[in-house]
């Protein structure tokens, strides 16, 4: 196995390049915009943490809820999270949320039709087995592969769940359009194990993102004290958590888990120390911002800045930039509008799009 202790080194460097971007608010008042899913060049929806699926228009300024979601278990890192339109079926999108049941909170992932400005045939398509005693790390974000759907589960503030293949709390899963399970998943047919799962060992994956013209898949998920990691996923792999990490216990300067790597567990292409705890992930390909291109970038909610990460061709992270870091804005979500432009929304209640300052 290849090790990579020169990560180490690239997660103390950090180039920033404030001047060349502004971000330009072009909306504010929401409470704590989870994620935001684009239908055309001004209209988006929008989550709110505390269970309201919104309609907003960006050139407007104006908002319309859509939906209240009930049972959504809105505590400590729970609400309502990701949202995502289908690119097989304009009508149609899904969401997750942290669903409360008579034994704590489970990620789930829902459907649901939508038509000019009304939200019909809402229902969960898969309610996790994950809940655990705490209300941290939930996931969760929403990826499309080959009319495939993708969602990311955390650990529930549980270790082993990492290296458990009988709960999906430390997972990726993989379901078919409509919340079946794909035949060709890894762990069908295999004693003990969720089928739904694609990989497993992840902590607390706030970021998925499919790259078409790679055919790659990115996440990126928080670590502990230190130890944030940027993965390429690999259908069937493990990823380490809690048995490998670079990063140490909150409540002392000792190694959490057995080593940093190991053989059998994939390797990050990225680690950050410290923690910069990343939400969201965009890889951006177009021409409003050309150096940019071909790059990683997150949302940064306690370092507050936009990171953006230059890949190699081996796929490893060679180099890490910041930007609006004077914005001191905690970035929950980052997304590409269709008309090219990025946004990201914060928790403090605004959404912006990123402009080069020329």
């Amino acid at each position: 196995m290849k090790k990579r202790f020169w990560l180490l080194l690239l997660c103390v460097s950090s180039i920033t390049a404030q001047a060349q971007y502004r971000a330009e608010k072009v909306m504010g008042g929401l409470l704590v915009p989870w994620s935001v899913s684009f239908l055309n060049e001004s209209q988006a929806f929008v989550t709110e943490r505390n269970g309201k699926i919104l309609l907003v228009d960006l050139n407007k300024g104006t908002k319309t809820e859509l939906l209240q979601i009930e049972d959504v278990a809105a505590q400590g890192q729970g609400g309502l999270l990701d949202i995502a339109l289908s690119p097989y079926d304009p009508q149609t999108f899904y969401f997750t949320y942290s669903k409360q049941t008579n034994t704590g909170a489970d990620t789930t992932l829902a459907i649901a039709k939508f038509n000019v400005d009304k939200v019909t045939q809402w229902n969960d398509l898969l309610v996790t087995t994950s809940n655990s005693d705490t209300s941290r790390h939930f996931g969760s974000r929403i990826s499309f592969i080959d009319k495939h759907l993708f969602f990311t589960v955390g650990d529930r503030g549980k270790r082993p769940n990492g290296q458990d293949l009988s709960t999906h709390a430390g997972s990726i899963l993989r379901l078919n359009l409509d919340g079946t399970v794909p035949q060709d998943n890894p762990f069908v047919g295999v004693k003990n194990a969720r089928p739904e799962i694609w990989s497993y060992g992840h902590r607390n994956p706030q970021g998925l993102f499919f790259d078409p013209q790679t055919q790659h898949l990115w996440e990126i998920e928080h670590g502990p004290r230190g130890g944030d990691e940027i993965n390429l996923i690999k259908k069937g792999a493990n990823y380490g958590w809690a048995k490998t990490s670079y990063g140490k216990e909150y409540w002392g300067p000792l190694d959490v888990g057995e080593s940093k790597e190991a053989e059998g567990i994939e390797s990050p292409a990225k680690v950050y120390i410290p923690s910069i705890a990343p939400s969201g992930l965009l890889l951006y390909r177009g021409d409003h911002y050309p150096k940019l291109n071909g790059k990683l970038l997150t949302g940064a909610l306690k370092l507050t800045h936009i990171n953006v990460i230059t890949m190699d061709e081996n796929q490893s992270a060679i180099k890490e930039e910041r930007l609006l870091e004077d914005l001191q804005e905690r970035i929950r979500d980052i997304k590409l509008s269709p008309d090219g432009w990025i946004y990201f929304t914060t928790d403090s209640g605004n959404i912006y799009r990123l402009m080069p300052d020329s």
